[in-house]
């Protein structure tokens, strides 16, 4: 009972408290300034322009490129009064969509710099023509999966290596067998030939590194220090330094002489497929199954940036021989890309190729060729990305149809001949079609549907 009065007084307080404070205040009512609707009506057009002034720019933007490529077709105009035919202000207003007041709004210096605007959007430029590629030459004579081949700097012969356990040496005019050296007790899995030295370099499943002395066919040196089997390896163009990448997740770098393991390159969280070398920043780079491609400083022995962009695992990265040098390619089973260096910026993505692509080559003539594990070749120019030709390699006689995967391909040094390796045994060698031209093969252009997709 003492409560319920104590809590009546105070709400009684409260109410007479509040009572004063309103009469208080209720005098004053009629003094205040009435409401300038012009002033607010500026007011809040000034702070949507601080906050969304951006945002405005572009819409107008758009809507004057819009009006402008309508008045170039010659459509006809909608009709007064519709949402297409006025203009949004700032203000809120609403302002008739015309030539004049559109120039006005956006830019008192007249329609050329919307004409300017559209000419600099986007487009795809033309790509150059290439003839078409054939098949001229196949060789067989492994017991296995062709697994690598590398061309020797004379461009007079080529090495391969297979699932047999041997690296064959063929002629390149003839293709015949020169030479087959014995020495590996597992699949094959890199090559490399030596620019200034006649060593030919090898890597495969046993976790053997070797060194072939090419005047006598024998090993004169092995590289030991890989935990797991090794995929790939590459020598750098001017300094004697070995690079090598494998199963254990690292790439290692090898003094060539010394049998010295430099530097162990580590980052990467699978497989590393790939390691290529250039003389320039950065002088090597490595792609994995982890989906990453990482550029490493070599004088440190520490990567500089990871690429991050591929969704699946990296299986082959490519270097640019000549005009694009700082430039370098990649492919995964999502889709091709295309980078910049030194810092590794994404330039395109070249779509299509829907299997898992294994390698890549380029040529100088800018000709990038994809194979992938169902026997399909794609053509593409590395400029544009403009996919010119696609091609299936058939498959020998007695071989089973889903051997017909493309494991590793390289041109020779002329950039005139490609040579895969493949899954049915065998090595083929494409060449250019002489006899095809550009009225026999026109470039199939359609700039409105061929859009770069960039993600």
């Amino acid at each position: 009972m003492v409560e319920d009065v104590q809590r009546h007084s105070v709400h009684t307080l409260v109410f007479r408290s509040l009572k004063r404070s309103h009469d208080m205040f209720i005098s004053n009512q009629g003094n205040l300034p009435t409401v300038d609707e012009t002033a607010e009506k500026i007011r809040r057009a000034v702070k949507a322009r601080d906050s969304y002034g951006l945002v405005f720019d572009d819409v107008k933007k758009m809507q004057a490129m819009k009006h402008l490529r309508e008045s170039e077709a010659g459509p006809n105009p909608p009709p007064p009064g519709t949402a297409e035919n006025e203009l949004n202000t700032a203000d809120g207003a609403m302002v008739p969509y015309n030539d004049n007041a559109l120039v006005a709004r956006n830019n008192p210096n007249t329609p050329n710099q919307l004409a300017h605007m559209i000419k600099k959007a986007p487009t795809m430029p033309k790509p150059k023509w290439h003839p078409p590629w054939k098949l001229y030459r196949v060789i067989a004579g492994h017991l296995g999966w062709v697994r690598c081949a590398a061309v020797e700097p004379g461009n007079e012969w080529f090495a391969t290596g297979a699932a047999d356990r041997i690296i064959k040496i063929w002629d390149l005019a003839s293709g015949q067998l020169k030479v087959s050296l014995t020495g590996h007790v597992s699949t094959v899995r890199g090559l490399a030939v030596s620019a200034r030295h006649p060593y030919l370099f090898s890597c495969g499943e046993d976790r053997q590194v070797k060194c072939w002395d090419l005047e006598y066919n024998k090993v004169i040196r092995h590289y030991h220090g890989h935990l797991s089997a090794v995929y790939s390896l590459a020598l750098h163009p001017t300094i004697d330094v070995l690079l090598t990448a494998g199963r254990d997740s690292t790439a290692r770098v090898w003094d060539m002489r010394t049998k010295a393991n430099v530097h162990t390159l580590t980052g990467h969280t699978h497989t590393v497929t790939t390691v290529i070398a250039q003389a320039s920043e950065p002088q090597v780079i490595t792609g994995s199954h982890d989906s990453t491609i990482r550029l490493w400083d070599l004088a440190a022995g520490k990567s500089i940036c990871t690429l991050t962009n591929h969704k699946k695992s990296v299986r082959d990265v490519v270097f640019h021989p000549t005009f694009y040098r700082n430039m370098f390619a990649s492919c995964s089973p999502d889709n091709i890309k295309q980078w910049k260096c030194p810092d590794g910026k994404f330039i395109q993505n070249l779509s299509g190729h829907n299997c898992i692509v294994n390698c890549l080559a380029v040529n100088p003539e800018s000709v990038l060729v994809s194979a992938g594990d169902n026997g399909t070749m794609f053509f593409w120019d590395w400029r544009t990305g403009y996919n010119f030709q696609r091609l299936q390699a058939p498959v020998q006689p007695g071989s089973m149809d889903s051997e017909a995967g493309i494991f590793s391909m390289t041109f020779d040094n002329s950039g005139s001949r490609l040579i895969t390796t493949e899954a049915d045994k065998t090595i083929k060698i494409y060449k250019e079609d002489d006899t095809a031209t550009e009225e026999t093969h026109p470039i199939n252009w359609k700039p409105d549907i061929l859009k770069r997709r960039k993600f």
